[in-house]
């Protein structure tokens, strides 16, 4: 029975890690940020930092706001914990998970105020004053901070000043500049313990309220057979941004991980995708052109009808986004368009698009793959609209462009008796009775890419989240990215 017992347990554990891991990315270190009380601004501070750690491509950050409830299991995911918080004691089950977490050989980063040490705020006047940190301290978190705050401990007034590498060789400074510039507070007379080992420091000036001496600002400590890293540097986020503070914290948290600073992740350098968006002949939304801001491998310039297609667009463009409703283009520059497309570059078109240059069967029914018929002509009645429909969005099967979308629910313009090619590939569709059924499509048309969707009419569509991610996947895939 005992062996069974034993059995039971080693493979709920090997379940358990297994399950933990499919929510994490492989092969990144995954830190826990800390946060949810603090005399700082701590919901500015806390989404930077992890910010900052995810954009170095080696960490993946979870939080946590409500740090009291934390136990060794909560915390057996991770391989580093990172302090933007000072305020209550956790209590002694958390906070014992904490200690044996860093014991055991995880790491420990704390950030600027995280060095006031554990108890309760009070705020007298204008400055925030500990309660408590002497009547019940937390003995093991000054252990492991390395410096904490004391009775003495302060700060002169805010200033810019350099900041010294003492300690070149440590995995932390290696191969950075000997010093740094920051705008910060600059703590002063740290309660210092001997096992902290000091890897930065400044010149606290008198003349800006200091002490006229160096004094510590990065150090590390060994705590059993964990590593702890601390800052004091980060008051807030212009502190943060600043280029010293960002490198030193990154490679002090990798560091306090895993005991080593690697080189940093090779990324993929990818040009933006240059698009150009044509609009005019017909009114529209200025939300729609927030689909295009917030992404930076995008590069978009915008051209409104008569005349966006007056030039060679081939090496100005990888992408046009078609947005117009224009009948009267002339042949020079439908050229410039049917050159573009015969070189193999990408065109998505786009809502009320799908009623500009009716007259070019070219166009419509070979590219497009659709049209909207503006009035009744042989073997087709006149198309029709209504707008601020209550769709249910499904993709017909699986594509790139439909993949991470799913079903959606949006309000939108439909469109009925609307031709569509028989040779379209479908992508989207509706069972609306406003609507045909298909909502986009890929065209059969070979020599590049195109797409078009009906969906986009206004606020309602250009901001929701699974249209912008459609219309942001389909300019990637018809530019073959």
């Amino acid at each position: 029975m005992v062996k069974r017992a034993l059995f039971v347990m080693l493979f709920a554990a090997a379940a358990w890690s297994q399950n933990t891991a499919a929510f994490f990315q492989n092969g990144k270190i995954r830190a826990l940020i800390i946060s949810g009380r603090n005399n700082h601004d701590w919901r500015a501070t806390t989404p930077l930092l992890r910010r900052q750690l995810v954009d170095t491509g080696k960490f993946d950050v979870r939080l946590n706001e409500e740090p009291s409830g934390m136990t060794a299991e909560t915390l057996a995911a991770y391989d580093v914990l990172i302090l933007d918080y000072n305020g209550p004691r956790w209590g002694e089950g958390a906070e014992r998970a904490v200690e044996e977490f860093v014991k055991a050989g995880k790491g420990l980063v704390l950030v600027h105020g995280a060095s006031y040490g554990f108890g309760e705020m009070e705020l007298l006047g204008d400055r925030h004053v500990k309660t408590g940190i002497h009547e019940k301290p937390w003995l093991a978190f000054a252990c492991m901070a390395g410096g904490t705050w004391s009775a003495q401990t302060g700060h002169g007034r805010r200033h810019v000043f350099t900041v010294k590498y003492t300690d070149r060789e440590h995995p932390t400074a290696r191969g950075l500049p000997e010093a740094f510039r920051t705008s910060d507070e600059l703590y002063h007379r740290m309660n210092m313990r001997p096992e902290a080992h000091v890897i930065a420091t400044a010149y606290s000036a008198v003349e800006t309220g200091g002490t006229g001496r160096d004094e510590p600002i990065l150090w590390t400590v060994a705590f059993g057979r964990g590593r702890t890293f601390q800052t004091v540097l980060g008051h807030d986020t212009a502190a943060m941004m600043e280029p010293g503070f960002a490198a030193s914290f990154t490679r002090g948290a990798e560091w306090a991980a895993t005991g080593d600073v690697k080189p940093p992740v090779e990324k993929k350098k990818e040009l933006p995708l240059r698009v150009l968006v044509v609009t005019g002949g017909h009114d529209h939304a200025p939300s729609f052109y927030s689909l295009f801001e917030g992404r930076d491998d995008l590069a978009v310039n915008v051209d409104s009808q008569p005349g966006a297609f007056g030039s060679d667009l081939r090496k100005k463009y990888d992408v046009l986004v078609i947005y117009d409703m224009y009948q009267d283009v002339p042949e020079a520059q439908r050229k410039n368009l049917r050159d573009f497309l015969e070189s193999g570059k990408g065109v998505l078109i786009l809502h009320h698009a799908l009623a500009s240059l009716n007259d070019w069967q070219w166009w419509w029914q070979d590219v497009r793959a659709g049209k909207y018929v503006l009035k009744d002509e042989p073997g087709h009645v006149a198309s029709t609209y209504l707008h601020d429909q209550e769709l249910i969005v499904e993709p017909t099967g699986k594509h790139p462009i439909t993949d991470s979308i799913g079903t959606m629910h949006i309000i939108d313009e439909t469109y009925k008796h609307v031709w569509i090619s028989p040779k379209a590939e479908i992508l989207l569709k509706t069972d609306h009775p406003t609507a045909d059924g298909p909502l986009m499509w890929v065209s059969p048309y070979q020599k590049s890419r195109v797409v078009y969707c009906m969906l986009g009419h206004g606020p309602e569509a250009h901001n929701h989240p699974q249209y912008r991610q459609l219309i942001y996947n389909a300019m990637r895939w018809v530019a073959g990215r």
